[in-house]
């Protein structure tokens, strides 16, 4: 063991308790298979493919039938080939994210042990399935989670390359890595990179950049990197005449070596936004919850010491250069931050497994008790304000449950100040999962009327999506009919080659619609209306259950008829 043991007792109480939270944390963080899609990501990304499953092209990535370049393949074809396996549903989509979530658990298990030993792995683990970002991509899935075992993998086998023979563990690193380019791109091997090199600077270890199994490992990553770069040739490069982003000429794989990565870095890609250098610290004490005081400590201590543990070179290394690039970035998103928390959880469990100073002790009990209390009370005041069904009720569960640490676990302080927020954090994720999230869903009116036509007797032509209303691929999804997106004037047509007599069609679309569509000769009657809100951006006047339907719009099933 590399870390000397303290006097907090640790490895005892880890090793009666460890199991016992980490299988709860584990159903916790699957509880997002049993949701539906969240919009607009996440319905996206499943319906893409959704598409890819059924048509059996895994090369060609399309929404409403027009070719789409902005994400690489890799999750795309973890969700076609689950969907193949379990059918077509929210399930089946989230599942191989879930699985690579736990490889991401299971190689931080794998690299702490290596670093630092048992007892810091242990840690690491629990900080890692409680951490806040990470359970919520587990419900609101896009490529991160995959991407968070893919890279926090891949430096585990390359850091067992560089101590002992390299062999399998060479293979494995490279084939992690170059998955993770098509899952992100070539930017994600400056964190898989950034710690070696600053670990080995550090160390003086000068022939580790002349060693030829790294110029192996390079040309391995790009040889499992090529199945991305084949597809964007066939579907860009070999079509030039394809009009993608308003033009003709794109080439795929310059937007995945260049315009999706260093185009969004410096904004000058089709792709822009507008970027905060202090964007991601704060972001980090929120999303890193329970654990982000604690993290930002560990940092700055690790930092400030003049001797470094061996593996606090490796893990700053990738957390710190990554942070940098993300901050420095005009394009910056909270969830970006996730293949980052393998690092800081190692980080933040070795600091506080090293922590011997009962005045650091005592302040760490402070702050993490002061989260356990903050955060159930957060919840009951949301509890109130949104008044879900069989409120009084969930606010009692939440008071009983919150009091309930604090009476089982009281000795050692250090170890019960940090189960009393993962037991306040696991809380927190069952009242998201099984609460909150299948509540907010009822106004994502695109998955509540897939749903309500699979109690229908499927139409004689696919249902109809407007290209002049807002788009809606949770719909896409959920519907078990096949769906098409196309102009108001195109309706006509359609109506045709149902027979020789016009027969109705279906149009999910904003009820507003149905007067655009009597203007347009139309006779548009609603069978059903759905109230909708754009619930991923949650604001006070939905959550208020007063205003709530204030800030509702309400979309319809219209039967169209000539």
């Amino acid at each position: 063991m590399i870390i000397e043991p303290n006097p907090s007792n640790w490895e005892t109480w880890l090793q009666k308790w460890f199991l016992p939270l980490l299988i709860p944390a584990i159903l916790v963080n699957a509880g997002g298979l049993l949701i539906p899609i969240l919009e607009p990501d996440g319905s996206l990304y499943a319906t893409i493919a959704k598409s890819i499953a059924r048509t059996g092209d895994f090369v060609n990535l399309r929404v409403d039938g027009k070719d789409w370049l902005d994400k690489p393949h890799f999750p795309f074809w973890m969700a076609a080939l689950s969907f193949r396996l379990l059918g077509v549903n929210a399930f089946a989509y989230k599942f191989p994210a879930l699985l690579f979530w736990a490889a991401g658990g299971w190689y931080t298990w794998r690299l702490a042990l290596s670093l630092y030993g048992k007892t810091v792995a242990q840690l690491s683990v629990l900080i890692y399935v409680s951490a806040a970002h990470l359970v919520i991509s587990n419900n609101d899935v896009r490529a991160e989670p995959y991407l968070t075992g893919l890279i926090i993998g891949s430096v585990y086998h390359f850091y067992r390359a560089s101590r002992t023979r390299p062999g399998i563990h060479l293979v494995a690193g490279s084939l992690l890595a170059g998955c993770a380019c098509m899952t992100k791109g070539p930017f994600v091997l400056i964190t898989i990179g950034a710690g070696f090199v600053l670990d080995w600077s550090s160390g003086k270890e000068w022939e580790q950049f002349r060693n030829p199994r790294w110029w192996i490992a390079i040309a391995l990553t790009a040889l499992f990197t090529l199945p991305e770069i084949y597809c964007l040739y066939l579907q860009f490069d070999l079509h030039p005449e394809k009009l993608v982003f308003g033009r003709t000429g794109v080439s795929g794989i310059r937007f995945f070596f260049w315009d999706s990565q260093f185009g969004r870095f410096f904004n000058t890609g089709p792709i822009k936004g507008s970027g905060d250098p202090f964007f991601y610290f704060h972001t980090v004490l929120w999303a890193f919850l329970p654990w982000s005081l604690l993290l930002y400590a560990a940092i700055v201590q690790k930092c400030r010491r003049r001797r470094a543990f061996p593996g606090d070179l490796l893990c700053l290394g990738a957390a710190l250069a990554s942070f940098i690039v993300f901050s420095l970035s005009r394009f910056q998103l909270p969830h970006y931050l996730n293949i980052l928390f393998p690092f800081f959880s190692i980080l933040t469990a070795a600091w506080l497994y090293s922590v011997r100073r009962r005045g650091s002790q005592q302040a760490i009990r402070i702050a993490q008790n002061a989260i356990a209390i903050l955060l159930p009370i957060l919840l009951l005041a949301l509890c109130w304000l949104f008044h879900f069904n069989g409120w009084v009720s969930i606010m009692t569960a939440i008071g009983l449950l919150a009091i309930a640490p604090f009476l089982l676990f009281r000795r050692p302080p250090l170890p019960a100040s940090i189960v009393h927020s993962f037991w306040m954090a696991l809380l927190v994720f069952c009242f998201v999962n099984f609460i909150l999230y299948p509540a907010i869903l009822q106004y994502q009116a695109g998955t509540v009327a897939g749903h309500y036509l699979r109690d229908m007797p499927p139409p004689a032509q696919p249902v109809y999506l407007l290209q002049e209303a807002p788009v809606d691929y949770s719909f896409e999804f959920d519907c078990p009919h096949p769906v098409e997106r196309i102009p108001i004037d195109s309706l006509a047509t359609r109506l045709r080659q149902t027979g020789a007599a016009p027969q109705p069609a279906l149009v999910f679309a904003p009820t507003s619609f149905a007067d655009t569509l009597e203007r347009h000769g139309y006779r548009a009657t609603p069978l059903h209306s759905f109230p909708n809100f754009h619930i991923s951006q949650l604001t006070g006047r939905f959550a208020d259950y007063r205003t709530r339907t204030s800030v509702l719009t309400q979309w319809s099933l219209l039967r169209v008829r000539k």
